[in-house]
């Protein structure tokens, strides 16, 4: 069954309520949880629907039979962008015939590797490519895109850099 907005503004009324009532019910903490693999450079990620096995990319020494945690990120923006361009979509009943959403990301391994101390490690730069088919005005398009990038959590993570801290705790010590 196909949501359309009056559909989703359904659905989310409620919600929406609720957290204008209560600011405190919308903060809600997410988790991820992997297992340090025992026998090979790997972790394996819980992913809610399967289990997801990460190591090293092939330009750091891995096989490239598992994820690479780059891949993994780069999947999730593009998950979230394709997933709240699609809501902003309905939301605003701007008609989309096809899309196709895709990120590439540049990496300097030499910094990942400690080959070269000046060299970043991390991703220098990040794209997001929407490929639509609509026929919607482009002032309507502009708007998607816009909005979207408003309320993509994983885009607003990339881009604001929230901190994050990091802890070592030791089992059975």
């Amino acid at each position: 069954m196909m949501m359309d907005a009056a559909a989703l503004r359904a659905l989310q009324a409620p919600i929406k309520e609720r957290y204008r009532s209560n600011p405190e019910a919308a903060y809600i903490t997410l988790r991820a949880n992997g297992a340090l693999d025992d026998q090979n450079i790997a972790c394996k990620v819980e992913t809610g629907r399967a289990l997801a096995v990460a190591g090293l990319h092939p330009a750091t020494g891995g096989t490239g039979l598992e994820l690479c945690s780059g891949d993994m990120l780069l999947e999730a923006l593009v998950a979230c962008a394709g997933v709240t361009l699609k809501a902003v979509a309905t939301a605003l009943e701007i008609p989309l015939e096809s899309g196709t959403v895709s990120a590439e990301g540049d990496l300097d391994f030499r910094g990942t590797l400690g080959v070269d101390k000046d060299a970043p490690v991390g991703f220098s730069q990040i794209r997001l490519f929407f490929d639509l088919e609509t026929d919607a005005p482009q002032e309507k398009v502009d708007q998607l895109l816009k909005l979207t990038e408003r309320y993509c959590v994983v885009y607003q993570t990339i881009r604001s850099g929230p901190s994050v801290e990091v802890e070592l705790r030791r089992n059975g010590a």
